[in-house]
């Protein structure tokens, strides 16, 4: 539920996966196969002089430098580029208001005012966060806002303590989201993830005194 281009992501992976095992399986047949070791040892130095002779002839006149060498930095920025380009598109989605309301009252009316009411994710976190708090068998809980298919949809993770029913949970959660909508005046899709990771094993249980 975030804009994470996850196709782009896996093609990549894929590729790089491949460049991997490929020369994996180079380096493994060159120390194990001896055929291959003497077709590299004739043909490595070859493809060196080969090389050497490119870049000489391609060089700019009056001097020893190859364009071959400007095109090579040329297409290193371009990736470093799509490299930052990438990042910057991972974990994308996030929205900072949950619902608006556009303005529709008129000027001079006496029942409503002009403006335009908001409601941000972090006011809708911090009141599930509450709710949730007298639980005993929580220890957190987060509230995203994020974009699904051109909607605004919450996110909402849940750590449990070792024990807690994950039923119980998700149904205190869906009658919290119910009175939310009520709220929006709209239903919001909801994503629930109930986890229980090393924060729960090591958090001290609540005891009565």
């Amino acid at each position: 539920m975030n804009g994470t281009p996850r196709a782009l992501n896996r093609i990549l992976i894929f590729i790089f996966g491949i460049l991997l095992v490929a020369v994996g399986v180079l380096l493994v047949l060159l120390a194990a196969v001896p055929a291959v070791g003497a077709w590299w040892a004739s043909w490595a130095p070859a493809a060196s002089l080969r090389a050497g002779d490119l870049f000489a002839t391609t060089a700019f006149p009056g001097t020893r430098v190859s364009w071959l060498w400007a095109l090579a930095m040329a297409l290193l920025v371009v990736i470093i580029l799509c490299m930052v380009w990438w990042m910057a598109h991972q974990g994308t989605g996030r929205q900072d208001l949950v619902a608006w309301s556009s303005p529709t009252a008129e000027r001079g009316s006496p029942d409503e005012a002009p403006g335009r009411v908001a409601i941000a994710a972090s006011a809708v976190d911090q009141a599930i966060r509450g709710a949730l708090a007298p639980r005993k068998d929580l220890v957190g809980s987060s509230v995203a806002a994020v974009e699904f298919e051109g909607k605004i949809a919450l996110r909402v993770r849940v750590v449990a303590r070792q024990g807690a029913d994950p039923r119980e949970i998700a149904d205190d959660v869906q009658r919290l989201i119910g009175a939310m909508d009520l709220v929006f005046g709209h239903s919001c899709p909801v994503l629930l993830h109930v986890a229980s990771g090393t924060r729960s094993r090591f958090s001290r249980a609540e005891r009565v005194r």
